[in-house]
């Protein structure tokens, strides 16, 4: 943690307002029940469970039962019910059969079956008609054979797109809590700049990174530290390997740290001697493509405005067959959160949104590089998160 300083929290009358703000979704979409999953799985698992209870799902899967009306219920497995309770902000929790192990014993736990919860959650069972569903695409078809089964006559529909736009703009607390997860992976980054040296081995880097942003105040990750030298940069996702950093390499390092729940994202390439010409080239397309791209950035413009200038300008530097995926996405509960600004989207950019302008150039004959930024849009264009150098030297 940064000396002598307060840690920046989303305080507890935030999550009834969420629940509301939902509840509204519910009615005019003409839902009687919503249901969203989470797990712990990486990047975006926990998101439903953690922005709506801030339960920073763990082992178990989770399932919010949230209503048209009254109060929303978390519904955990039985080794969660006492950390839910602990942890969350949720005051209903019920542990849920389908989400106990089957080889395991729990004497002293007393689960429901979704269909025994549901009939006593709603005023009617038999009157429900259509259910929301979030995280559908990540959940189990076990989960999903349970919830059709005890609503075998509904309709279900998938609530994804609404639940995550109801996230795309941030709280003036959220704002604060991303703002302090970026300052933790500015000294990560700075760490991992620091350890990047010739006989080094990547996983020796993605050690000080991640150890120095434990160390700030970070709880985990939000995909895992990428640390690729030399070839190894050049696939668009890489994991730390045992490879040593060898004289004139190039080093990519990523980093993204979850604080409370949300996260933060800086991509940045670390040149180890002369790696040559073609890098320095490539590194000098993607930072003007960066910054471009935050001249670009303002509320009232659709986002793939946005990334098509920085598209244009790889373009112009020889390398736009190396631009492989969409480059201005949201940050928050999920490190790549939606909406995603990509050429066939229409999504518009607005107010205390915090986007990350992503500049990628993959799969190139010499390895690949990223340069990724943070930006809170605000009334007049949008504002740095942080303050790191484009050109790093060792």
């Amino acid at each position: 943690m940064f000396p002598q300083e307060k840690m920046p929290m989303i305080p507890a009358e935030e999550y009834p307002q969420r629940w509301a703000r939902v509840q509204s979704m519910i009615e005019e979409a003409g839902l009687d029940l919503l249901v969203a999953y989470a797990d712990d799985r990486a990047t975006a698992g926990p998101a439903h469970a953690r922005w709506l209870a801030n339960f920073p799902v763990h082992f178990e899967p989770a399932l919010v039962l949230m209503p048209r009306r009254g109060m929303p219920a978390l519904l955990v497995g039985p080794e969660s019910e006492q950390y839910a309770l602990l942890a969350g902000r949720m005051p209903d929790v019920r542990v849920l059969r389908e989400l106990t192990h089957p080889d395991e014993d729990y004497p002293y736990s007393h689960p429901q079956g979704l269909a025994e919860i549901i009939a006593g959650f709603v005023a009617d069972v038999t009157a429900v008609r259509r259910v929301g569903l979030g995280g559908r695409g990540i959940m189990s078809a076990d989960i999903l054979h349970a919830l059709e089964s005890a609503l075998p006559r509904v309709e279900f529909v998938d609530v994804e797109n609404a639940l995550c736009g109801l996230r795309a703009r941030k709280s003036p607390a959220e704002i604060e809590v991303i703002r302090y997860a970026y300052r933790i992976a500015e000294a990560g980054l700075q760490a991992g700049i620091a350890a990047v040296e010739a006989g080094v081995t990547e996983r020796e880097v993605a050690a000080e990174i991640e150890a120095a942003m434990r160390r700030a105040g970070a709880e985990g990750t939000g995909i895992d530290t990428i640390v690729a030298s030399g070839p190894n940069s050049r696939p668009i996702l890489a994991r730390s390997t045992f490879r040593r950093i060898a004289k004139d390499d190039l080093v990519l390092l990523t980093v993204a740290p979850r604080y409370e729940g949300y996260h933060a994202a800086i991509g940045r390439l670390v040149l180890v001697g002369d790696p040559g010409q073609e890098v320095r080239h490539a590194l000098e397309v993607a930072v003007r493509a960066q910054e471009a791209c935050f001249r670009a950035l303002r509320p009232g413009i659709e986002g793939r405005q946005v990334e098509a200038v920085g598209r244009r300008v790889v373009a112009e530097g020889g390398l736009g067959q190396y631009f492989l995926y969409s480059g201005v996405h949201s940050v928050g509960v999920i490190e790549f959160e939606p909406p995603i600004f990509g050429p066939s989207s229409d999504a518009v950019l607005e107010m205390d949104m915090v986007i990350s302008v992503d500049i990628p150039i993959f799969h190139a004959p010499w390895g690949g590089l990223r340069v990724e930024n943070g930006y809170l849009i605000t009334a007049a264009g949008a504002e740095p998160l942080h303050d790191t150098p484009y050109w790093i030297e060792k």
